[in-house]
């Protein structure tokens, strides 16, 4: 097992401009706590983003995202608590975390059932950490192994544990094995999206914890992508040796996905100005806190694409008919279509071939927190051709159709 080096202690909630308490971005606030004369901000609301400044200058002004719409296909299981991790098994049934319970359900494809496979012991629910992604070994069918992130009362790790279908609802999740600890952990900010890579080592996206400095060192798991062996060891290949981090400046990353030619995207919160999708490459610095979006400066690894807070507040992301797919908590989907090609040093090699566009699946479906593929173990049927993703909203998990767009922002 590799152990990180983290501050046990959680990050305080940071400060708006004027100096009021900034709330987590992903959480009402409990009654417990203390009556405000207002309700406290979150970070991704205006009072916390503060106005949007201009572009920096020699760089083009960034294209507004077009407005759509897209199919909602059907809802697939209603009623869920904090759904957050998402995994497709094979034929096409989901697993569903719920970040605020640690509990994990299998939902069936053909009917919506709900299973509950157990509960993720050791996870302590704080605000934005609890069970968060989940992702399944790519030899699942023979070794059954379910992967997890998720937060406990000293830090974030991610642990393996073994399923049984063939024990009684509620006992099916075998006992975990932490692969890697020490994770920083933070009221805000602690990332959480795991996945497999093509060459089946398992990637991770973390969080700087709300400590910025966290993500520009080395030394610390936190603001980074992760890139380990199953077992949680450095994984053969990294930038450096020794070491499971593949590239660091991060933010926040809330979403990962592979696409067709075998590339890692990452969707990001942003701060003030500019939230992100970022093409990974191993090594480079994507530079948070110095710069936020597309600064153009010698160093840094600009985002392909970017857009304004109010536009989406990016959660999951996805890999789905030809396009990413990515989540928002503003009740948006954004969808962009990646264009072959490698990443350059001012990200300009993997423009998407169509602008960004965005969709409002309506207020009914609340936040978006994640994204997944859940067909792409099934064949397609005629009457459905390709992929459709499905997303996990407040409280219910629904299948997205084809995109329409209908129409553009004027610049």
């Amino acid at each position: 097992m590799y152990q990180g080096t983290a501050s046990v202690r959680p990050a305080p909630f940071p400060a708006g401009s004027s100096g009021e308490r900034i709330a987590p971005c992903d959480e009402a606030r409990p009654a417990s706590r203390p009556r405000w004369r207002r309700p406290p901000p979150c970070c991704c609301s205006p009072a916390a983003r503060t106005a949007a400044r201009p572009a920096p200058a020699g760089l083009p002004p960034p294209r507004p995202p077009a407005k759509g719409t897209v199919d909602v296909v059907r809802t697939v299981a209603t009623k869920l608590r904090s759904p957050w991790g998402l995994a497709a098994l094979p034929g096409g049934d989901l697993l569903v975390g719920s970040r605020d319970s640690g509990k994990i359900v299998q939902i069936a494809a053909r009917d919506g059932r709900q299973s509950e496979l157990g509960t993720v012991p050791g996870v302590s629910h704080t605000e934005e950490g609890g069970l968060l992604g989940l992702a399944l070994s790519p030899g699942y069918a023979d070794d059954h192994l379910l992967y997890a992130y998720f937060t406990t009362d000293s830090d974030n790790r991610i642990a393996r544990m073994r399923v049984d279908e063939r024990q009684p609802e509620g006992r099916r999740l075998g006992a975990p094995d932490t692969i890697l600890r020490g994770i920083p952990k933070g009221v805000i900010h602690n990332g959480g999206r795991i996945t497999f890579g093509p060459d089946r080592m398992l990637y991770a996206g973390t969080g700087e914890s709300g400590r910025r400095a966290l993500s520009e060192d080395k030394s610390s798991l936190g603001g980074k992508i992760l890139r380990m062996t199953p077992d949680g060891r450095p994984a053969p290949g990294n930038p450096e040796a020794g070491s499971v981090i593949y590239t660091f400046g991060h933010r926040n990353v809330q979403g990962l996905a592979w696409d067709t030619d075998k590339r890692l995207w990452a969707s990001e919160f942003g701060q003030d100005t500019w939230d992100e999708i970022n093409l990974i490459e191993p090594g480079h610095d994507y530079g948070w806190p110095v710069v936020e979006g597309k600064a153009g400066r010698p160093g840094y690894t600009d985002p392909v694409e970017q857009w304004r807070p109010a536009d989406a507040s990016p959660s999951g992301l996805a890999y789905a008919k030809g396009s990413l797919w990515m989540a928002g908590l503003r009740g948006r989907m954004a969808v962009a279509h990646p264009r072959r090609g490698r990443q350059t040093g001012r990200g300009t090699a993997g423009l998407p071939a169509q602008p960004l566009r965005t969709a409002a699946l309506g207020a009914r479906h609340g936040r978006r927190r994640a994204v997944a593929d859940h067909e792409q173990h099934r064949r397609p049927r005629r009457t459905e051709p390709g992929r459709r993703p499905a997303v996990a909203a407040q409280g219910d998990i629904t299948d997205l159709g084809a995109f329409r767009r209908i129409a553009h922002l004027s610049a």
